[in-house]
């Protein structure tokens, strides 16, 4: 959170720096006016940098500035004043530049609160989040298997149900955990009297997620605190890779897969 752009009413075009050391957060700006340059300055080797990815998402609110990205001087535009398109993130490469919000003129701008969530995060998680490809396409045994070495939660579970969220077009998958290989954040938590275990996991709308019987292997990243889907065999699929993998000493991690 920044100072009320109302302490800066006599200065409306002042541009402020903002260093950011955390690999991910949230900015909230509100009465914005004049600019800020927001500057992500990992604790990380520089030499790291050109391996990064940087992505951030609005608040459902945001409101009063666009945002650009900015390189030597030179604008492009990330984000529109006003643009409501649900839940949008968008990614850049950390070497393409940093953020430039610009506060856009007001008639009124008590009313207003610009914010938005940003991730730091390896090039190779990012395109992991965002295929573009065929982002519901079956995982390959290999796949599956280092997916279970790297995912930030490794879990055995059924789906409970399935709530689509039209607007969004993302499907929320309720599971009943049945195993806890492993999990970054703490989604998935015990609930109720009768000590179970549960969680929610997202996916994209267009994967057309059903409930159904048996067990999945449910693996994933966390993104902006929220468990998105990765690969999802059947359990006894998964149970039968994994063995295969094993008895040729070809299993990139060991977990226990009963």
């Amino acid at each position: 959170s920044f100072p009320s752009g109302l302490t800066h009413e006599s200065h409306k075009k002042d541009v402020e720096q903002v260093y950011l050391r955390c690999s991910e957060g949230s900015i909230e700006w509100m009465y914005p006016t004049g600019a800020l340059i927001v500057n992500l300055r990992p604790n990380t080797s520089p030499a790291s940098f050109k391996h990064l990815t940087v992505c951030i998402k609005p608040f459902k609110d945001s409101a009063g500035a666009n945002i650009y990205l900015e390189k030597t001087g030179e604008l492009k535009l990330l984000v529109r004043d006003g643009d409501r398109s649900p839940r949008k993130v968008y990614c850049f490469g950390y070497d393409q530049g940093g953020l430039f919000v610009e506060a856009t003129p007001q008639q009124d701008i008590s009313r207003k609160i610009t914010g938005f969530q940003y991730e730091l995060m390896s090039k190779g998680m990012a395109s992991d989040l965002h295929t573009v490809s065929a982002p519901c396409r079956p995982c390959s045994d290999t796949e599956v298997l280092l997916a279970v070495c790297t995912s930030d939660f490794v879990i055995r579970g059924s789906i409970q149900d399935v709530t689509n969220e039209e607007e969004e077009q993302e499907s929320i998958i309720h599971v009943g955990v049945n195993k806890l290989y492993r999990q970054k954040s703490k989604v998935f938590q015990l609930t109720g009297e009768s000590g179970n275990w549960r969680g929610q996991i997202k996916t994209l709308l267009e994967c057309g997620v059903r409930p159904g019987d048996g067990d999945f292997l449910f693996t994933g990243r966390m993104h902006f605190g929220e468990a998105r889907l990765g690969c999802a065999p059947r359990f006894k699929d998964f149970q039968r890779m994994y063995k295969e993998a094993k008895d040729k000493g070809l299993n990139p991690c060991e977990i226990g897969p009963d």
